[in-house]
């Protein structure tokens, strides 16, 4: 016989060796057992005992029988006097609350608990696989991989809750009871986050902003880093993340500088003196941005002759070019400006500055006099 066979013909006798013993079990056994004693079959053929006789015997029976049995043991009422195991057992099997006719212990409450953590953790972990591999095998975009991984994990999630719950015991109908005072919380207390919830699922589908967009909102720039269930993190060009309400993106204007492509218009204006060769300066803004690289050719840039200013004759030049940062734009028109710098330096071009001329209206004349250094300190001293 081999080592599990051994081990269960041991466990059956050791069990039968328990009911064998049982308190219960020898209790029942007794009276069958027992004989009846001569004194009672004595008493019972004796026509003339009396009854005070059978009184005497009857009390002395019941003093017998009450001296011969044991005082019941009481069970403590506090839970610290009990043992510790029997104690946790108590609490475990705590009834929390009843919904519908039904009571919902503590142990249920924790196992669902513990199966919601662990299967919304394995959840978005899939979407996580799934989502990469989407993006390195099937070749869809990254924003597209992102919005199927989300609807991924929201279905998911739904069917671990329904899982957790049924894991634990806790039947589907405690919705139906709760689903009044539910909606009342809803209504009340939740009015902001199912709205910020709805609207990220409109952007996820919409998609009027994208994971990896450059956008500009309420006089803010950055990019979208993530968007999340109720809000959306953008990363500022400063490196501060900031987090905004996705309802902030369905109620207000947002500037969404790559939502069709990439290729934005950026611009650099400079001011030059009057009397400066205006073609000149049209033509060495021009190349200033013809040679560099990130400016693009199509569109071609142009300069624009705005204005005559009050102290300057302003242009504009508009150019085309592929940002995949926040701050490319801004790199690129600073090095714009330190070429045309350059370039009107070497042309003797200047850029102009403002100035103004005061001009005195007097009735008269005004008096000039010319105050010699040492008579001004003579006559501060005298002062």
């Amino acid at each position: 016989m081999n080592r599990s066979g051994r081990a269960g013909v041991l466990s059956v006798v050791v069990l039968v060796g328990l009911l064998l013993s049982s308190p219960a079990l020898a209790q029942e056994d007794a009276p069958a057992d027992a004989s009846p004693s001569a004194d009672t079959v004595e008493g019972a053929l004796t026509p003339g005992a009396t009854n005070d006789n059978n009184a005497e015997q009857t009390a002395s029976g019941e003093n017998t029988s009450a001296g011969n049995q044991a005082p019941p043991a009481q069970e403590p009422t506090n839970l610290f006097d009990r043992k510790p195991a029997e104690a946790l057992t108590i609490i475990w099997n705590a009834t929390l609350f009843n919904v519908g006719g039904t009571d919902i212990k503590l142990n249920q409450i924790i196992i669902a608990l513990l199966t919601a953590i662990i299967g919304l953790w394995l959840a978005k972990l899939l979407t996580g696989i799934i989502s990469a591999r989407l993006v390195r095998v099937s070749k869809v975009s990254e924003t597209v991989a992102y919005t199927i991984g989300k609807i991924i994990y929201y279905i998911a999630a739904a069917v671990v809750l329904l899982i957790a719950m049924q894991v634990a015991g806790i039947p589907t109908t405690v919705f139906t009871v709760l689903g009044g005072a539910l909606a009342i919380g809803v209504g009340f207390g939740a009015q902001n986050l199912f709205n910020n919830l709805i609207s990220g699922i409109i952007i996820l589908t919409e998609k009027p902003i994208r994971r990896g967009d450059i956008v500009e909102i309420d006089g803010m720039e950055g990019k979208v880093a993530e968007i999340g269930n109720r809000r959306t993190r953008i990363r500022r060009f400063d490196g501060v993340d900031v987090l905004v309400p996705n309802a902030t993106f369905l109620e207000t204007n947002v500037i969404n500088w790559t939502l069709h492509d990439a290729l934005i218009r950026g611009s650099v204006g400079v001011g030059v003196a009057y009397g400066s060769p205006v073609k000149q300066v049209r033509d060495l803004m021009l190349e200033a941005a013809k040679a560099h690289k990130k400016v693009e050719n199509i569109p071609e840039p142009a300069v624009l002759f705005t204005e005559f200013g009050d102290n300057t004759l302003n242009f504009l030049m508009y150019f085309w070019t592929q940002i995949q940062s926040p701050m490319d734009r801004k790199r690129l028109e600073s090095d714009l400006r330190f070429v045309i710098d350059e370039l009107f330096h070497e042309h003797k071009i200047t850029i102009a500055f403002p100035q103004r001329d005061v001009h005195l209206d007097t009735l008269k004349p005004l008096e000039v006099r010319m105050i010699e250094r040492g008579d001004a300190s003579e006559r501060k001293s005298g002062e």
